[in-house]
């Protein structure tokens, strides 16, 4: 891993979490999408998840009080299913495939909310919650999209959802690490991860940028949220789509 390669990430780590600081999602996307053209999908997945991991443990551990148990403990039990379905396949996509499922992904926010009949806090739909976005987390880096609908229409608190869902990200992020970095270790050894002085860097640069975009985010009027979320990610995903095409 080159220099220039290095501080290319690095400064991505920082835009991106300035991002998700804003919106809470797209940062993530975005990051994952420059990693997976910067270095190998299996380094990607192992940068991605760790910054990801270190990032919503901090969340969570700060709204812990907030928790919801019950919620956590079965999705939980789907994601153990659902990287065991992965394990069982043993289908590791490719760089583009990785893009096309990322911008598959950002585009789940345009679908009506009224359609869709979901609540985390069925233990059923909290088991199929687990399952789907643990598997699509593992092979494309980025689920949160697809997490949210299962938010939309409970009657947790906001403290509550953000908490659960940073709980349950973190898992799901450390399970991709594993998922990825393992057989990494086990084909060329400890050189083949990206090395600790990496996210030494990474991690604060990571903290500060959420800490940034929270302080636009208070500015934001949430008309203005609503608009801005929803095109970036949908310009973010389109370009996505297009580089898994070949366009370019």
């Amino acid at each position: 891993m080159g220099s220039i390669t290095v501080v290319f990430i690095l400064l991505t780590t920082l835009v991106t979490a300035f991002i998700s600081g804003i919106f809470g999602m797209a940062g993530g996307l975005i990051l994952m999408a420059v990693l997976a053209a910067l270095v190998s999908v299996a380094m990607a997945m192992v940068i991605h998840g760790t910054l990801q991991m270190v990032a919503n443990g901090y969340r969570a551990f700060l709204l812990r009080d907030a928790m919801v148990w019950p919620v956590v403990r079965a999705y939980l039990v789907g994601a153990a299913l659902g990287i065991l379905g992965l394990s069982l396949v043993r289908w590791v996509p490719d760089r583009q495939v990785v893009y096309a499922l990322l911008g598959l992904t950002g585009l789940l926010v345009w679908i009506p909310r009224h359609l869709l009949d979901l609540d985390i806090q069925k233990p059923g739909q909290a088991m199929l919650a687990g399952g789907l976005v643990q598997g699509l987390n593992t092979l494309a880096g980025v689920a949160g999209p697809l997490l949210d609908l299962f938010f939309v229409q409970t009657d947790m608190t906001r403290q509550q959802i953000v908490a659960t869902k940073a709980l349950t990200q973190t898992v799901s992020h450390m399970i991709k690490v594993g998922f990825w970095g393992l057989p990494l270790i086990q084909l060329a050894g400890w050189a083949a991860v990206p090395p600790v002085w990496l996210f030494a860097l990474a991690i604060p640069l990571s903290l500060s940028g959420t800490w940034l975009g929270g302080q636009v985010l208070d500015r934001l009027s949430d008309h203005s949220f609503r608009r801005w979320m929803k095109g970036l990610i949908t310009l973010i995903s389109l370009v996505l789509l297009l580089r898994a095409a070949g366009a370019f």
